[in-house]
């Protein structure tokens, strides 16, 4: 059965494009046909890790969403030579980065219900054993259809006080969706703070597992969003880390999580 895999964050700048780019692509090496929707619209980026130059681009979700052609149609396999050797593909389908289509989508909105029926239409069309939703940061109607139909939703955070209250709203709200599977994953940890310490600080808080502690490191920084990490340093500590991530979103489960509320106990260390 396809499983659906929003990859969100309360606030942007959290790393969550390169998150989904390389779980993908994880995903896929395993031999599995994964689909990615790039629907943080007002300002997508993720097909620059794939190397898709925007030149290439004829159709976007964009053109989907106004009617022009079917979602498939805005489908680029974008499977590196690695990925296809294992069986797997990776089917990206970006968002215009015109200016034109950015600003109509600022002023008038769009259908958000067309995702819905996109998502399954692609899943079928494409034979998807994943698809994963690259969210817009926030909440707003687009994030809530994403977490409503998701069956996991990794909930992307880092170790600021900012990113802990902000991600308080969206693992209540996931909770009162009764999302079958939500994971939390700690991004930007500072190689100095104790990964242990971190990782049961935040479950602690949230009631909910931590899927991975992800470390800020140099690679991550120099390869400046030009490849997939994961497949440029395929040994690195981050890496390992992505890979253990994307071994529990292949764990199929759907029994809903605990509700208990975690707005009241949020705590970050010193305060």
């Amino acid at each position: 059965m396809s499983q659906i895999v929003s990859i969100h964050s309360f606030r942007g700048g959290t790393g969550k494009s390169n998150t989904t780019a390389n779980l993908a692509a994880i995903v896929a090496g395993m031999g599995k046909r994964v689909g990615i929707v790039d629907t943080d619209i007002q300002s997508p980026g993720i097909h620059i890790l794939f190397g898709l130059n925007v030149e290439k681009i004829k159709l976007t979700l964009n053109d989907y969403l106004w009617g022009r052609c079917k979602i498939e149609d805005c489908a680029y396999d974008v499977s590196p030579e690695s990925i296809k050797q294992a069986k797997g593909n990776i089917f990206l389908i970006p968002s215009s980065v015109k200016v034109g289509e950015i600003a109509r989508v600022l002023k008038d909105g769009y259908n958000v219900r067309l995702l819905n029926d996109g998502f399954r239409q692609l899943i079928r069309s494409l034979n998807l054993d994943y698809l994963f939703i690259d969210t817009h940061p926030g909440i707003n109607e687009e994030t809530l259809l994403s977490i409503t139909i998701s069956n996991t939703l990794v909930i992307i955070l880092r170790p600021d006080r900012q990113d802990f209250q902000g991600t308080a709203v969206t693992v209540e709200l996931a909770r009162k969706l009764k999302v079958p599977k939500m994971l939390l994953l700690v991004n930007r940890v500072l190689q100095s703070l104790n990964f242990d310490e971190v990782r049961q600080l935040v479950e602690k808080t949230y009631n909910s597992p931590v899927a991975g502690v992800l470390p800020n490191c140099d690679e991550m920084m120099k390869l400046a969003s030009s490849d997939l990490f994961c497949l440029r340093h395929p040994d690195h500590l981050l890496t390992q880390e992505l890979q253990k991530v994307a071994n529990q979103v292949l764990q199929e489960d759907k029994k809903p999580q605990a509700t208990p509320s975690v707005l009241s106990k949020l705590r970050w260390p010193g305060r």
